[in-house]
């Protein structure tokens, strides 16, 4: 591979932005008084130190590829999804609600918890996009709303009679055991880990399909046409604002679908909010890290989620967990800037070549 094909790939910079994370965190807590080489090392044996800590750092990720698939989807289609947090709410409500309410025996159960948060998301998406293209409101807007909205309407939900926790504590009951994603005995045992559930898998798929649908597909075709240029796609006769509420909908679907995750295969419940849990703003992190492409975001999505799960190891040698939280800030800071050093960087090499050749 060429010089110029390697300083023009996207995971040289992704690789220089973690590294470069990694170095801004070591230098704040050397400041801190904490060696970053101990601190570190805390942070890599608390992933993979054990089978047990490999499998909880998996169990991290899933949630957040799929909403990192979420966002990666609309950047491709040129929509910014800032509203992942709320369609991963809605989805974890509606895989919640349908969990406790419906019976029904254990395949279907999860399919239809599934299918009602995946219907959930993709209808908060979609709201938000008939709201742009019948009312021109701006979606940036209007995902953060309905972000809040989504918010105020689990917490709501969570306290109805039917719904919430009989004797006490501000959540809703379990969901019921077939409607759990959970993984055979045999594989809970040899991992050691009682959470260990088929999340993974379901991302995995989630993220090869968006794949096939961008890649292979007519659809993605147009949509990734509309995500180019908007006014050309128009002139080539496809329409737009349908398009565009595609690519809202699917969105809002993966996002969705991280929320069923979380709830039937961790949690098996929805607590009241006191905060938004930030599912769906890591999402973007994971996309950005991802290059936006559905199989990098599923790389990007086991780093994060090994960061977060690592990172609650550091206070055993007295280093604060928010360190992670910087690490992930530094990395998308350089993510973001990157086109401006492959400018310079690539034509540097051009002005290079141009004096060679006089």
């Amino acid at each position: 591979m060429s010089k110029k094909k390697i300083w023009n790939s996207n995971a040289i910079y992704t690789f220089l932005a973690i590294l470069v994370g990694f170095v801004v965190g070591a230098v704040l807590l050397a400041a801190a008084g904490i060696n970053p080489l101990v601190a570190y090392g805390k942070l890599f044996t608390g992933v993979f130190g054990k089978v047990k800590f490999v499998t909880w750092s998996i169990i991290y990720a899933a949630p957040l590829i799929l909403t990192g698939l979420s966002v990666a989807f609309s950047f491709r289609t040129g929509v910014f999804n800032i509203g992942a947090e709320g369609q991963f709410v809605v989805g974890s409500l509606a895989a919640c609600v349908v969990g406790i309410l419906v019976k029904a025996p254990a395949p279907v159960h999860v399919l239809l918890c599934v299918a009602a948060a995946m219907a959930a998301g993709a209808l908060w998406g979609a709201i938000v996009g008939v709201l742009k293209v019948k009312r021109g409101v701006n979606e940036v807007l209007s995902y953060i709303m309905f972000n809040w909205l989504a918010f105020y309407l689990s917490n709501f939900v969570v306290n109805l009679t039917v719904i919430h926790r009989e004797g006490g504590g501000e959540a809703t009951k379990d969901v019921a055991e077939t409607a759990r994603i959970m993984a055979p005995q045999a594989l809970i045992t040899a991992t050691s880990c009682t959470a260990a559930n088929w999340g993974i898998v379901i991302a995995i798929v989630a993220a090869v399909a968006i794949w096939f649908i961008i890649k292979k597909t007519t659809l993605g075709f147009q949509l990734r046409a509309v995500g180019f240029s908007r006014s050309a796609a128009e002139y080539a006769g496809i329409n737009t604002n349908r398009m565009f509420l595609t690519a809202m909908a699917i969105s809002g679907a993966m996002a969705g679908l991280g929320g069923a995750v979380q709830t039937l295969g961790m949690s098996g419940r929805i607590s009241q909010f006191s905060s938004q849990e930030g599912f769906g703003f890591q999402g973007i992190t994971v996309a950005l890290i991802g290059a936006s492409h559905p199989i990098g975001c599923i790389f990007a999505g086991l780093f994060y989620g090994a960061m977060k799960y690592g990172g609650g190891k550091l206070s055993l040698v007295n280093a604060p967990a928010e360190v992670v939280d910087i690490i992930m800030g530094t990395i998308i800071i350089f993510i973001a800037v990157s086109h401006v050093f492959k400018k310079l960087i690539l034509g540097r090499a051009e002005k290079s070549k141009g004096g060679k050749q006089a």
